[in-house]
């Protein structure tokens, strides 16, 4: 089995050594499966349970005061299952594992979603907070009342754009320079929640590849967004070629379907690396945002991003 993970595109994390060591043995944890699947499930998870990356416990926190988690996992046969607006549910890469498995369907979402979990055997009701998450929804002075009046509270923290690279990324994290916001006068600290991000594998066993990507999303986003991680092609692609996990700006993910644009530079011939890179360069040319992606194929393993930092895992047995 090989498996490449990463940790999500975006600053340079306070704690990289820690967090490395997460992702050194979810790559282990993932290389030790039987199958693809099993081994993307298993690294993801490994990343959910650990409260610096954005996934699971620690994840962000819309603007309704909610962790809501997101995932979705692939095949190379295109078989493939997304779960997405999760209350309570700590592993949202095997509730989209059980959408692949025992369902039509390719997404479920919201209340529904959690109730299929809970019957799928997925712990539900978990709090997914930590001491850092509330403290930091606590101090955010969110308004309490109708989705206009969390607009407006949206556009004066992020200076009247979510797009804008200088504001908080779609998934939550950016670097940590020092200084102020110009729209607020609030300390980088607070406008900025370091060092963790969507999570992502790639796997194969030598004749299937299984992509899947998990996150807690975008920090104080409107209630009920939905980024590109549980969107086919956006977050999370594969094909006989190989797979993809992307991460990064979450709504210009999706518009470029980032996962299948990379996965399409495989099909036509390139390897890994420069599936990679071609992929973000272009992404980059596109949107003018930031991003990351991890590839594998045959014959290796590729991964960029324009971003301060990403890191990565990868391992085989």
């Amino acid at each position: 089995m090989r498996i490449i993970l990463h940790g999500g595109a975006g600053g340079i994390p306070g704690e990289p050594e820690p967090r490395q060591a997460v992702l050194d043995d979810a790559a282990d944890a993932g290389a030790s499966e039987a199958d693809p699947l099993s081994a993307v499930e298993t690294a993801v998870r490994v990343l959910e349970s650990d409260h610096r990356f954005n996934a699971g416990v620690g994840g962000a926190v819309q603007s309704d005061g909610v962790v809501r988690t997101d995932a979705g996992v692939m095949l190379s046969d295109r078989r493939a299952g997304a779960a997405s607006g999760m209350e309570g549910v700590e592993h949202a890469v095997s509730v989209a594992r059980a959408v692949l498995e025992d369902t039509p369907h390719v997404l479920l979402t919201g209340k529904p979603a959690v109730e299929f979990a809970a019957d799928a055997g997925v712990e539900t009701g978990v709090d997914l907070f930590t001491d850092e998450t509330r403290e930091r929804w606590e101090n955010a002075d969110a308004p309490d009342g109708s989705p206009s009046e969390h607009l407006a509270w949206l556009a004066d923290r992020f200076g009247g754009s979510t797009s804008d690279p200088t504001a908080e990324a779609s998934d939550g994290y950016l670097p940590t320079n020092e200084g102020t916001s110009a729209s607020s006068g609030r300390s980088a600290r607070d406008a900025r929640l370091p060092g963790h991000d969507t999570v992502g594998a790639v796997a194969t066993d030598g004749e299937t590849f299984a992509s899947a990507t998990s996150t807690g999303g975008r920090w104080f986003a409107l209630a009920g967004r939905v980024g590109d991680v549980p969107q086919i092609g956006s977050g999370f692609y594969a094909s006989p070629a190989g797979g993809a996990s992307t991460t990064g700006a979450g709504e210009d993910i999706a518009r470029v379907t980032l996962a299948r644009r990379a996965v399409g530079h495989l099909e036509r011939g390139c390897d890994a690396q420069t599936a990679a890179d071609l992929a973000i360069e272009e992404f980059g040319e596109l949107t003018g945002s930031s991003a990351g992606v991890i590839l594998l194929d045959d014959e290796g393993f590729g991964s960029a991003y324009n971003s301060d930092g990403m890191q990565t895992s990868t391992a085989s047995k």
